[in-house]
C-alpha cells in the first residue's frame, strides 16, 4: 500500500470516528434538552412560548454541530493534502509493528465500514509470506516458496489480528522469534506453512467464501501437485475455516477433498461471552432516549464481532435478521467437513477447567464449553480423544505455545 494512500485512509478513519463521537454527543444533548421542553408543552400559558424557544434552541444547536462537522471535514481534507505532499514510498508495512497491528485492530472493529467506504486501510484476503502479499499465481507462488512441498498447512488468525501473531512469544519459548507452529510442522512433517490475512470485521460467512476461493486458486496454481492440506484456525479463524469448508464443499471445489486435518485453537463455536455482554448492554442502553445514542455507538461495532455472539458461520445465520436483537440465536448446527479429522483445543486461566473462575471466563475470551462445542442446546461432534484442555493459559498463548504444538504433533503422528 502506498504511504500516501495509507495516510489518507488513516485520516478518513479518524474523521469518521470523530464524526461518530459528535453524533453521539448531539444525540444525548437533544434527548436531555427535550425533557424540559416536553414539560413546558403541557404547562398552561407557556406552550406557544416554549415552542418558539425550542425552535430557536434546535436551530442554534444544529448550526453549531453542523459547523463542528464542517470544521472536521476541512481539517481532514487539509490533513490528506499534507499527507500527499509529505509522503513518499511504496512499501508494505513490516508485520508486527504498532502501525501494522493498529490497522488489524481497526479492521476487526470497523472493517465492514472501511470496506464499504473504499477506505485503503480495509484489509483484503490474501496469502502473506515474509511481510509481503503473495498473489495466488504459479510464478509468484514458486518464487515465494522455492521449497514448495505437496503438503500444505494453512493458518488463519482471529479477530483484530493478522498473521504476525502466530510468532507470539517465540523468542521466549524458543529463543528464535520466527519459530512457530508452522515452522515446526515444516521441520517435522514437511508441510509448507501458508498464512492468511483477512478483514476480520466482515461477516464470517463472507470471509469463509473468500477463503474457499483463495484456497481453490492456491491449490490449482501451487508449483507441485498438492496431496494434503491441514487447516489451523485460531479464535474467529476457526469459524472462518469451518465456513470455508462448508462453502468449498457446497461449491464442489477440489481443494476440499485434500483436507485431512482441521485444528481449532480456542474457536468460539458456540459464541463468545464478551459479545453477548455487548449485545445485552446495548439493548438496555437503547431503552431510553437519553442513553440511546450510546447504544447506537456500541452497536456500530463490526458485523464480524456480532457473528461471534453465537458463532454464526453462514449467510442464513444473519441475513434478514436484526443483528442487534437481544440474544437471538439462529445459528443452528453446521456439520463438520466429511473426510477430515477435526481437533479442538480449549484453554482456561485456571489449571483445573472445573474451577469456578475457569468455567466463568475460560481463556478470558472464549469459554471451554464454546471451544469444545459442548453446550446445553448445541453440540459439535468432536471425538473425545480429539480434544485437549490447557491451563493455566490465556487465549493468545494458544497461537504459539510449545505444549500445544506437542499435542498437535502427537495427533498427527
Amino acid at each position: 500500500m502506498h504511504e500516501q494512500t495509507r495516510l489518507h485512509g488513516v485520516v478518513d478513519a479518524a474523521t469518521a470516528a470523530l464524526d461518530g463521537g459528535l453524533a453521539t454527543i448531539q444525540g444525548v444533548h437533544t434527548a436531555i434538552a427535550g425533557k424540559p421542553f416536553a414539560l413546558l408543552r403541557v404547562a398552561p400559558g407557556v406552550a406557544e412560548v416554549s415552542h418558539v424557544v425550542r425552535v430557536v434552541h434546535d436551530g442554534i444547536t444544529n448550526f453549531v454541530y453542523a459547523g463542528m462537522r464542517g470544521a472536521l471535514a476541512v481539517t481532514g481534507a487539509a490533513a490528506k493534502l499534507a499527507a500527499g505532499l509529505a509522503a513518499a514510498g511504496d512499501q508494505e508495512l513490516r508485520p508486527g509493528t504498532p502501525t501494522d497491528m493498529a490497522i488489524a485492530a481497526l479492521n476487526g472493529f470497523a472493517g465492514e465500514r472501511l470496506a464499504r467506504d473504499g477506505n485503503p486501510l480495509a484489509t483484503t484476503m490474501g496469502l502473506r509470506h515474509r511481510g509481503r502479499t503473495v498473489p495466488p499465481e504459479r510464478a509468484a507462488l514458486a518464487a515465494a516458496f522455492p521449497g514448495a512441498t505437496p503438503r500444505l498447512a494453512v493458518f488463519v488468525h482471529g479477530l483484530a489480528c493478522n498473521e504476525s501473531l502466530w510468532e507470539l512469544h517465540a523468542e521466549r519459548h524458543y529463543g528464535n522469534r520466527h519459530t512457530t507452529h508452522g515452522s515446526r510442522l515444516q521441520a517435522d512433517f514437511s508441510y509448507t506453512p501458508l498464512y492468511v490475512r483477512y478483514n476480520s470485521g466482515l461477516h464470517v460467512s463472507d470471509n469463509g467464501r473468500q477463503l474457499a476461493r483463495l484456497l481453490d486458486q492456491v491449490v490449482t496454481e501451487w508449483p507441485v501437485p498438492v496431496d494434503e492440506l491441514i487447516l489451523v484456525g485460531h479464535s474467529m479463524g476457526g469459524l472462518v475455516v469451518r465456513s470455508a469448508c462448508h462453502y468449498g464443499q457446497a461449491g464442489g471445489l477440489d481443494w476440499v477433498r485434500g483436507v485431512r486435518h482441521v485444528f481449532f485453537l480456542g474457536a468460539p463455536h458456540l459464541g463468545a461471552p464478551l459479545e453477548k455482554v455487548a449485545n445485552v448492554t446495548a439493548w438496555f442502553l437503547g431503552l431510553t432516549d437519553i442513553t440511546r445514542p450510546f447504544a447506537d455507538a456500541l452497536n456500530a461495532r463490526s458485523v464480524g464481532i456480532k457473528d461471534l455472539r453465537f458463532g454464526a458461520l453462514l449467510d442464513e445465520h444473519w441475513q434478514s435478521e436484526d443483528l442487534d436483537a437481544l440474544l437471538v440465536d439462529r445459528t443452528g448446527n453446521v456439520p463438520l467437513l466429511e473426510g477430515a479429522t477435526h481437533y479442538f483445543v480449549a484453554a482456561t486461566v485456571t489449571r483445573d477447567p472445573r474451577h469456578p473462575l475457569g468455567v466463568a471466563v475460560g481463556d478470558l475470551l472464549v469459554r471451554q464449553a464454546s471451544a469444545s462445542g459442548r453446550g446445553r442446546t448445541r453440540r459439535i461432534q468432536f471425538p473425545l480423544e480429539n480434544g485437549r484442555h490447557f491451563g493455566p493459559m490465556n487465549h493468545f498463548e494458544l497461537l504459539n505455545h510449545p505444549d500445544l504444538y506437542d499435542q498437535m504433533r502427537r495427533w498427527l503422528g
